[in-house]
Parts: C-alpha cells; structure tokens; sequence
C-alpha cells in the first residue's frame, strides 16, 4: 500500500510537473491542497472541506475514505476539472462522475449549494464494493 501511494504522489508530481513545463492549459494545483483523507486527490482552488465530515479507514480489500467541500464555485466548473485534473492522476472514467485507478474506485458528487456554488463529495472505495 505504501508502495502504491508513493507511486501516486510521483504520478502527481510528473503531471504537474509536465503541465508547468510544456505551458499546457491544465487546471492548476497548489502541491499542499489535497482532500484530507485522500492524500493523492487535490482540492480544487475554490473549494474547503469540511474536514468534520471526514471518513477513512482500511479493510483486508483496499481503503474506504469519503469526504466533503464546498465552495462558490458552479457545478460544472467542479466537473471541468475534475475531468481534466484526474486521468493525468491515472484516473479513468467510467461514467458520470466515476473514475477507476487500479483496484479502486473514485465517486464524485457533485450539487448545487442552492446559492450558485457547488458541494462535493468525494469517495473511494475498492472496486469489489
């Protein structure tokens, strides 16, 4: 597992890294924004967690960890990033607001505040749940 996060944390830091280089139109990232408990998934500019609403833990099959922000940002933006910010990450989509990386699985929730910002809800879990 430890093996796995550091793999993440490169991956990360190469995406970056190239993004910064080759002047790509990328989504940026400050390197200490990361949710929480999801250490390798950044926290989009904008957005603050509610770092009480914070879940993890680790079975036999993988980790489970589930976390919340928010931030006057619309819904869509978050879901613009996302989508460009998580396959440099190794993430592939596999539907609306769903990705996949190895044996996990990464759900996006994302609403609207009601007052033209955006709540998200972030939860990984192990592909065999």
């Amino acid at each position: 597992m430890l093996e796995a996060n550091m793999f993440r944390t490169l991956s990360l830091a190469l995406a970056l890294t190239i993004s910064l280089v080759s002047g790509a139109a990328t989504p940026s990232l400050a390197a200490d924004r990361f949710v929480s408990v999801i250490d390798d998934l950044p926290l989009m500019d904008g957005l603050i967690e509610n770092e009480n609403a914070a879940v993890t833990f680790e079975t036999a099959g993988g980790r489970i960890a589930e976390a919340e922000a928010r931030g006057g940002i619309t819904p869509p933006a978050v879901r613009q990033f996302y989508a460009n910010v998580l396959p440099q990450l190794g993430w592939a989509a596999q539907g609306a607001d769903a990705y996949r990386r190895e044996a996990e699985r990464l759900h996006l929730d994302i609403r609207s505040d009601g007052d033209g910002g955006a709540v998200v809800g972030f939860s990984v879990s192990p592909l065999g749940r």
